[in-house]
């Protein structure tokens, strides 16, 4: 990791680098323009709006399984939730193929300890600035890390989840198996049911299982990369962590990073005028529903205090 002198520490206050430019194209926009390209040439031959309608479903149902569930719930205990729905939470975000619900928070956790520093499992300025630090450090903070042999103690940064029976237990590797299992097959159960053949199981599972968990996997290491090198910093914070406003509905509102990093147990990611956060509209739904209590709301006074002044 680079020492903190060397890493640039305002990225508002002067135009932001060509090379940065470029490689966000590279690493965020080249993946997705190849996706949509796609489309076109299978409309009609291996995709119809039944494959549309079962990925767009399962992304949200393991979208919201990673940002409220993994992210707000587990992680920062933004709120409270009955057992059944902590139950629900974990196992739809384990189908984002994400890994189990204790290790991803353990990383998540030691990320904002160390949030850019020494430490931090996938920060994109572990190597320096300039062209070369910053196309390495991007590609390690939005997959290399993944691959790293290191791992993170969880005893040290979940003692809470270790402790509590139902989610040990879908932490479990042999426990995950079915979870991996469901994530592939509900998409082909419902295309077959849907279609009423094996074609449309088979499209359905290519549209609503692998491409739908390409697709999340790409917005959610782009979290970890794009939102701690390029956008606007709106709120203080000790970090690089940026809010980056194209990637925020696709991110179902986590792209608000700066805000989260500035208050990490926020329910509320995108709290100015203008910033969609749908996940945060779900943890007020399940507040209104009564399975959801001590939800931590922004406070006006602490946003105040945290406020860039010239953002």
């Amino acid at each position: 990791m680079a020492s903190p002198s060397a890493v640039p520490t305002d990225l508002a206050a002067a135009p932001v680098p060509w090379f940065e430019r470029l490689l966000v194209v590279l690493f965020v926009v080249v993946p997705f323009l190849a996706v949509l390209a796609a489309v076109p040439f299978a409309w009609g031959w291996g995709l119809g709006w039944r494959d549309v309608t079962i990925a767009a479903v399962m992304y949200l149902i393991t979208g919201f399984g990673v940002t409220v569930g993994y992210h707000r719930h587990f992680t920062h205990r933004s709120f409270q939730a009955r057992t059944w729905l902590r139950v629900v939470m974990a196992v739809a975000g384990g189908m984002s193929l994400q890994g189990p619900v204790i290790r991803w928070v353990a990383d998540h956790r030691r990320h904002h300890k160390y949030a850019d520093k020494e430490g931090d499992p996938h920060s994109p300025w572990r190597f320096g600035p300039g062209f070369t630090g910053l196309s390495k450090g991007l590609s390690h903070a939005h997959v290399g890390w993944l691959f790293s042999p290191e791992r993170t103690s969880r005893r040290r940064f979940c003692p809470d989840l270790l402790a509590d029976r139902p989610i040990r237990f879908l932490s479990h590797n042999l426990t995950y198996v079915p979870v991996v299992l469901l994530s592939l097959g509900l998409p082909a159960l419902a295309g077959g049911l849907w279609g009423g053949s094996w074609h449309a199981a088979l499209t359905a599972y290519f549209w609503g299982g692998l491409v739908r968990i390409f697709v999340l996997h790409h917005v959610t290491w782009s979290i970890n990369s794009i939102c701690h090198t390029f956008g606007k910093e709106e709120f203080s914070v000790r970090d690089r962590s940026r809010n980056v406003w194209w990637l925020a509905v696709i991110s179902l509102g986590e792209a608000w990073h700066n805000l989260h990093h500035a208050d990490p147990t926020s329910a509320r990611h995108g709290v100015l005028r203008g910033q969609v956060d749908p996940s945060a509209r779900l943890i007020w739904l399940f507040e209104r529903l009564g399975w959801a209590w001590d939800v931590r709301w922004p406070d006006a006074g602490r946003l105040a205090a945290r406020r860039v002044a010239d953002a």
